[in-house]
């Protein structure tokens, strides 16, 4: 089986520092006048950087900075403010793979002590691969089939029936301009994951995909993982996706 190895550097990660678990813990993202190697700045306190912990081999890491308040996340936004970030997430995104100076770029958020982050500062992070095969990435149009919950101005939500790792996963689809919608039902889905879910949910990952001409994005509620998974790469598909779909339209549209 053919399949992407990326080395991780054991001696940089021990360093890096954390603040989901340690609260106590300083935040160096509060403290912008600290931070190192900015690349570009945006409005609201979006800041681009070099990572300081580049814990993968081959590979250059970065982090976006979606605001300059702490302990808040995407549903807390106005709605300028989140179109604001998806938009120079997704123009930071396309830049990086149009530079060639990289096989593939990707583009990722984690949130929340399952979620594989460590800050708790609202962040995105990309990392450019020197030699990683795209080809082997999710981005199949089966991998974002679902049940629909909205559709509009060329952007689809749906509830995946072909999920990742499974309890109710949500794909976005959008066109290649990636229009307001996008941001907005992205905040919506995020607010659903947080707010809705009927087990405390504070952990989430959105992965951002190119599906042929369009951009598409998954939003994974993060639960300990299914050993069926982890042993033998079986999804779980929840019985209650219809009644999560009805609950979405109730609540947020």
């Amino acid at each position: 089986m053919k399949i992407n190895r990326i080395r991780f550097d054991i001696s940089v990660g021990r360093n890096k520092p954390e603040n989901i678990l340690n609260k106590e813990n300083a935040c160096p993202f509060c403290h912008p006048e600290g931070l190192t190697d900015i690349l570009s700045t945006g409005e609201g306190g979006i800041i681009l950087l070099k990572n300081k912990y580049n814990v993968l081999s081959d590979a250059d890491q970065f982090v976006l900075i979606e605001t300059d308040r702490c302990g808040v996340d995407m549903p807390d936004y106005t709605p300028e403010h989140m179109r604001r970030v998806v938009r120079f997430g997704v123009d930071t995104w396309r830049g990086f793979e149009a530079s060639g100076k990289y096989t593939a770029v990707i583009f990722f958020r984690n949130h929340g002590h399952l979620s594989g982050g460590t800050m708790r500062h609202a962040h995105m992070q990309l990392v450019g691969f020197y030699d990683a095969d795209p080809s082997l990435f999710p981005g199949e149009e089966e991998d974002f089939d679902g049940l629909p919950i909205v559709e509009e101005n060329g952007v689809l939500l749906n509830a995946a029936t072909y999920p990742r790792i499974g309890f109710g996963e949500f794909n976005l689809i959008s066109t290649p301009d990636v229009p307001d919608i996008f941001a907005d039902l992205l905040q919506k889905t995020v607010a659903y994951v947080r707010d809705r879910f009927k087990r405390s949910q504070d952990s989430y990952n959105i992965f951002f995909y190119h599906l042929g001409e369009k951009i598409a994005a998954k939003i994974m509620p993060r639960f300990p993982t299914s050993p069926l998974l982890i042993g033998y790469d079986m999804r779980i598909l929840p019985s209650n996706l219809p009644k999560m779909v009805e609950d979405f339209r109730k609540h947020y549209l």
